[in-house]
């Protein structure tokens, strides 16, 4: 298999997680003689059905095997996703949902991204205060071998707000800090969760969480030695148990 077929297949599998249920994978099976080779696989329908994290790899191992059968069944896959689901779009939520929505956002442009399954983006002021908290960050993301982004690390569009969005889009989990109430992170929150990421909520007080996110568990921290060293600890746990 060359470099673009591996992009192609890529590229459906993408479209196959935003898209699939379960009768989707029973037509496709029909339609290209796969019925076996779906059915048969130990994994793909059950981590469908139960919306586990090993899904997406257990889609791109079937359409790497149909491939190597028979090159023709990528097609026949592309033109029902066509067909069924249209031929726009990109996936970039990190949940596994039979109801979707599209929408074309006028303040940002859509980036030509895919999502990192290993990118982790901070969400926090920009202030001097912050600096130890974002190493105690960094500390916990690369404790479970992932990357670490904040905003100020990049520079590649002439509109801050577009480096953001595209931040926040090809990322697949997202650490916001709510100290200070900072408007720009509760704005970039609300991105995150538009865009179905998995957002992770720190901050140095409750009373600093919106009222309307409060239900969701935030890992308060304080913004000492002793503090900082905990919040890397309790990080790290919820990271990894996102990622399992």
């Amino acid at each position: 298999m060359n470099l673009e077929e591996g992009k192609r297949l890529l590229a459906i599998k993408e479209r196959i997680v935003a898209s699939f249920n379960s009768s989707n994978w029973e037509e496709i099976g029909l339609l290209t003689g796969t019925t076996d080779l779906i059915r048969g696989h130990s994994r793909l329908l059950r981590s469908l059905d139960w919306g586990d994290a090993d899904y997406a790899g257990n889609v791109i191992e079937v359409l790497t095997n149909a491939h190597r059968e028979n090159p023709e069944i990528t097609t026949q896959i592309e033109n029902y996703l066509d067909e069924h689901f249209g031929e726009e779009g990109f996936y970039v939520s990190s949940k596994v949902k039979e109801k979707k929505i599209t929408f074309s956002p006028d303040v940002f442009e859509v980036p030509p991204l895919t999502v990192q399954e290993d990118l982790v983006s901070v969400m926090m002021p920009f202030d001097a205060a912050f600096y130890a908290v974002y190493e105690a960050i960094q500390s916990a993301v690369a404790a479970v071998d992932q990357q670490c982004r904040r905003a100020d690390d990049i520079w590649e569009e002439s509109v801050v707000v577009q480096d953001i969005f595209n931040l926040i889009f090809r990322s697949s989990i997202v650490v916001v800090d709510f100290t200070g109430k900072n408007p720009n992170v509760m704005y970039e929150t609300g991105i995150a969760h538009t865009l179905g990421k998995q957002v992770v909520p720190i901050t140095q007080s409750i009373d600093h969480v919106p009222f309307d996110l409060r239900h969701h568990r935030s890992l308060i921290y304080h913004p000492n030695s002793e503090g900082l060293a905990k919040l890397t600890e309790s990080l790290t746990s919820r990271l990894r148990n996102l990622m399992t």
